[in-house]
């Protein structure tokens, strides 16, 4: 059995979409069990009427649910030890569960989990990984969101634990990892990226395949399985992304329905189009995994519907079973068991 812990109270929308989303779950994988926190008001109404999650789930109350709005800080002084987004964590901890799925406040969730869980030995800082749909199939990219700025050191660690997530999720021995700079030659780029790339070409680890840089469409195109960034461009660029597909949604939309011609043609092509909108979907791949902590967590985004919700639960559900943490364990030791010195004296050239 998959044991799943869940902030229910977490989201734009609280207990009525993230428990429909687990719904779909329990449908769809009958060996998932949920341990579901919150405030017993807003979920228990919700949850009596779905006999079928109610059967492979607990329930546990809480009196503090924490504001999408709150700063890390005031979450943790206000929900450490009560919240519903803590006790989801703390179950992690505990041993009473796998996984902790929460779609709360970002900020609130990664201070917490660091704070509850503690990250793994010789990880500086988390990161969050999210899926990333490419014209060759699927990768992953990381940091998008939870660390601004990151040093040599931390730019290898999050390729180590990219990596690590790369071939438990997509099955690949050495999964390519390349780190996004604003070329592919080895002078450019900032004097943090560089030093990364040296480092991660000297430690020449089994467990990856280092591609050197990759540049802002190598990521569509899908040229590496790991696209390694800091926190700050990350998330720009997952923003851009998300709103350039409901854009082009958006355009197709209103084009297909324009002309009488165009709602004709619309009808010849619905399979096409059909296929493309899902290829399109962003709720297919929602969820980012906290990377580099002693346990699992996935933040789903904020605003996601139960379709959306359910994509992060299952994300988290297929971490577990690919064994994660373990991988991950693995491939640090084995860098850091042969981890290059610093080195200094090289020029930089920015553009």
């Amino acid at each position: 059995m998959i044991r799943i812990s869940i902030d229910a109270m977490g989201g734009d929308h609280g207990p009525e979409v993230t428990l429909q989303g687990l719904q779909r779950v329990a449908e769809r994988r009958p060996d998932a069990r949920f341990v579901i926190f919150g405030r017993s008001e807003a979920v228990e109404p919700v949850l009596a009427k779905m006999p079928r999650l109610a059967a492979v789930s607990q329930f546990h109350h809480c009196d503090v649910a924490v504001r999408m709005d709150a700063k890390p800080s005031q979450a943790l002084r206000q929900g450490r030890w009560k919240s519903s987004m803590w006790k989801a964590i703390e179950a992690v901890k505990a041993g009473e569960a796998d996984v902790c799925v929460s779609a709360g406040n970002t900020g609130a969730l990664m201070a917490m989990s660091k704070f509850c869980l503690r990250t793994m030995a010789d990880i500086d800082r988390p990161a969050i990984a999210a899926i990333w749909p490419t014209a060759r199939s699927e990768s992953i990219v990381l940091d998008v969101g939870a660390t601004i700025g990151a040093d040599a050191q931390q730019l290898v660690d999050f390729a180590i634990l990219g990596a690590a997530m790369a071939n438990a999720l997509f099955d690949v021995e050495r999964p390519s990892v390349g780190l996004l700079n604003v070329g592919v030659e080895e002078i450019k780029g900032q004097e943090e990226v560089r030093e990364a790339g040296r480092m991660l070409r000297e430690a020449a680890l089994d467990t990856m395949s280092y591609h050197g840089f990759v540049e802002g469409d190598d990521i569509g195109k899908g040229t590496v399985d790991v696209v390694v960034t800091e926190g700050f461009s990350g998330n720009i660029a997952l923003k851009t992304a998300e709103g350039t597909a409901r854009q082009i949604g958006g355009y197709l939309r209103e084009a297909m329905g324009a002309t009488l011609m165009s709602r004709i043609g619309y009808l010849f092509a619905r399979g096409a189009f059909s296929r493309l909108r899902e290829k399109m979907d962003v709720r297919k791949v929602n969820g980012g995994v906290f990377l580099g902590l002693k346990g699992l967590v996935v933040k789903s985004h904020g605003g996601a519907d139960d379709e959306g919700f359910a994509a992060a639960v299952e994300l988290g559900y297929e971490m577990v079973k690919a064994g994660l943490f373990d991988k991950t364990r693995t491939t640090l030791d084995l860098y850091h068991a042969r981890k290059p010195g610093p080195v200094s004296g090289e020029a930089a050239t920015n553009i």
